[in-house]
């Protein structure tokens, strides 16, 4: 790509969103649904949070699981694929 394609191209998405900041109004959410979103999310406190990240042997228990269960999936996948789909092939 050009100087001149990427300055032009720079314009155009400039030109697009000045456009679009005129045409589109901020919409304010209502408090009611603000208050129910926040009542359905919780953030734990910092130190939980850290305290989970110490504990090296769930960690480590979890990331092995996550590989393997990748492993298993990836191994069936190839599987279905060398029983049904070769057959499509020839």
């Amino acid at each position: 790509m050009s100087k001149s394609e990427t300055t032009s191209s720079e314009s155009n998405l400039d030109e697009l969103e000045t456009h679009l900041a005129g045409t589109l109004k901020r919409v304010a959410p209502r408090r009611d649904f603000v208050r129910r979103l926040r009542g359905h999310i919780h953030f734990p406190p910092r130190e939980e949070i850290a305290s989970r990240l110490r504990d090296w042997r769930r960690l480590f228990i979890i990331f092995a699981s996550v590989v393997s269960g990748m492993l298993l999936i990836m191994t069936i996948a190839r599987a279905l694929y060398h029983l049904f789909g070769r057959r499509n092939i020839g």
